[in-house]
């Protein structure tokens, strides 16, 4: 048992540390809720991912994503399997640097029967929900989580039961809405938490 996973003993039942230790998790992009996410799930107990996506660091990225100067041009998914595995050597992370498309995505996360949806683009957005919201146990989704201020950030569930969205669903990134990481990393923990409910509520039923 490793130090992270010794620590968390501390929290959780062998029970729950076995589930967490066996889910797979996908996460479709690495920005900022995607490095986040996989940030907080991996502190949280969970050693198998799979992540897909295209870019490397940009300075711009720094704010809010999990990475640092020296990831600057460097591929954003093995720069957060670096920082993964120095967390935990036990954690096994499949890093896909490619854009996931319609035709490769159900390849790519066959493993995975929860799938987090971390991007921004609306199209991708379209056809991620079209193909794993029927399909896995759990699909997360985000909209809305630029800017700062008073707009409350919400939790919805969509009329299929395994389908849940986080974000405040009105403020797009612009001039007047930048992304930053307070808003940004909220929405993330809100994807990582329902993420965990999720995994550990198969442990609980009963308690």
């Amino acid at each position: 048992m490793g130090a992270l996973e010794h620590g968390l003993s501390r929290y959780f039942s062998v029970a729950d540390l076995a589930a967490l230790r066996t889910a797979h998790v996908g996460i479709v992009g690495a920005g900022g809720l995607g490095s986040n996410v996989a940030m907080m799930l991996a502190r949280s107990g969970i050693r198998n991912f799979v992540m897909a996506d295209p870019d490397v660091v940009d300075a711009s990225n720094l704010n809010r994503q999990s990475y640092f100067p020296e990831d600057v041009g460097i591929s954003k998914v093995l720069s957060l399997s670096r920082y993964l595995t120095a967390l935990e050597p036990a954690i096994n992370f499949v890093a896909h640097e490619l854009t996931v498309t319609r035709e490769n995505a159900v390849s790519l996360f066959d493993v995975c029967p929860i799938v987090v949806e971390a991007v921004d683009n609306a199209e991708t957005k379209v056809f991620l929900y079209e193909l794993f919201a029927p399909e896995k146990e759990l699909y997360v989704t985000a909209s809305g989580v630029a800017g700062f201020g008073d707009d409350a950030m919400m939790i919805r569930r969509n009329p299929r039961p395994n389908v849940i969205a986080v974000g405040d669903f009105s403020r797009a990134v612009g001039t007047a809405n930048p992304p930053l990481a307070p808003r940004v990393m909220q929405a993330a923990a809100m994807q990582a938490d329902a993420v965990l409910a999720h995994i550990l509520s198969v442990t609980r039923v009963g308690e």
